[in-house]
């Protein structure tokens, strides 16, 4: 009987595991380095924005005390070294004053530039010495993924730093004034009240957005206005102290059209423009828009939503005689128009 031979198995490799990675601290490190440095660049820059109501009644105790009580608090950066600051509008609304706190501890009294509702921008500008200003970065070449920082002051809490990627681009987010901003960055770098009007800045320290919202009591859902927004709006009220745009006069919501009168009319849009309401003496009233009229297009451009038409309003518009076609009934009709400057919102203000 032959003798049976065993071979005996080769010892079975182990599989590293993740802390055996020689790797993984090192990734851990350039991460950690990364905000870091960001932090340390930016930081500087970063200050809050205390926005005053009116003022205590009775006598003062102190000369301070005629600005008028706080009613809420924001954050900003300097972008200039001349004092320039950009923050969000709602941070410094219907403020009486404004105070800003730089990172040096001095408190500095602010005059509001200019602010935009509309897009949730204001500038305010402060006199002080050896102000640091932030950079200016290109929100165009963000990726998805991407890693962010934002600083701000949330609750209070002076310069906290938390750190994300970019989870989103191309967002649309409602601002006060019922206007959609568009090129919106979404984000899960933390956000909390106090955040508005902070930087969100990229690995190179350069700020590619202004925090302005966050949606509770989801978590990681953040959102800042990129900077190719906040160019085209800062210049502008630097120059002018506010944003042009067009007004009709017109009220309206999106309706759908029924297909038959897509169809007849040769509509690229199966919906359209209901005006619901018309301002007296507007150029909507002039133009002799009725309620219950459905606007398809605005001179060249077809109009399928209210959104779409709030776009159309631009400043290029005011005063440029214009168009605007309607379905009322079984009848399309173009009727002229002539936009006017629309007037600064009436906003009520709101704590931070």
């Amino acid at each position: 009987m032959k003798k049976a031979h065993f071979t005996m198995p080769a010892p079975m490799t182990r599989l590293p595991l993740p802390d055996d990675n020689p790797h993984d601290e090192d990734l851990l490190d350039a991460y950690s380095r990364a905000v870091t440095r960001v932090a340390e660049a930016v930081s500087p820059s970063v200050v809050k924005i205390e926005a005053l109501g009116p003022p205590t009644r009775g006598p003062a105790r102190a000369p301070d005390e005629r600005r008028g009580e706080p009613q809420g608090s924001g954050s900003g950066f300097v972008f200039t070294p001349d004092g320039y600051i950009l923050t969000n509008s709602h941070v410094v609304a219907g403020a009486q004053a404004i105070d800003v706190l730089l990172p040096s501890g001095q408190r500095h009294h602010a005059t509001l530039v200019g602010e935009d509702p509309h897009t949730d921008l204001a500038v305010v500008r402060v006199s002080a010495p050896d102000l640091v200003p932030a950079r200016l970065g290109q929100s165009a070449n963000l990726k998805v993924g991407q890693l962010v920082v934002a600083i701000g002051n949330p609750f209070g809490f002076d310069h906290t730093v938390t750190a994300g990627v970019v989870s989103a681009l191309g967002r649309s987010l409602r601002a006060q004034t019922g206007r959609l901003i568009d090129d919106v960055i979404q984000t899960d770098a933390a956000l909390n009240p106090g955040n508005s009007g902070g930087p969100l800045v990229n690995a190179h320290g350069e700020v590619v957005g202004i925090n302005t919202a966050m949606i509770r009591p989801a978590q990681g859902l953040c959102f800042a206005v990129a900077t190719r927004t906040a160019d085209f709006v800062v210049s502008r009220l630097i120059q002018h102290g506010r944003i042009r745009r067009a007004y009709i006069g017109v009220g309206g919501q999106d309706v759908p059209l029924l297909r038959k009168v897509v169809r007849f009319f040769d509509l690229p849009h199966e919906s359209g423009v209901l005006v619901v309401s018309i301002e007296p003496g507007s150029p909507a009233a002039h133009a002799g828009l009725r309620e219950g009229d459905i606007v398809v297009r605005f001179d060249e451009t077809w109009v399928g939503a209210v959104d779409q038409l709030h776009r159309l309003l631009t400043e290029d518009v005011v005063g440029k005689p214009s168009t605007i076609q309607i379905v009322r009934g079984n009848v399309a009709k173009t009727l002229a128009l002539l936009p006017v400057e629309a007037k600064a919102p009436n906003l009520r203000p709101r704590r931070r």
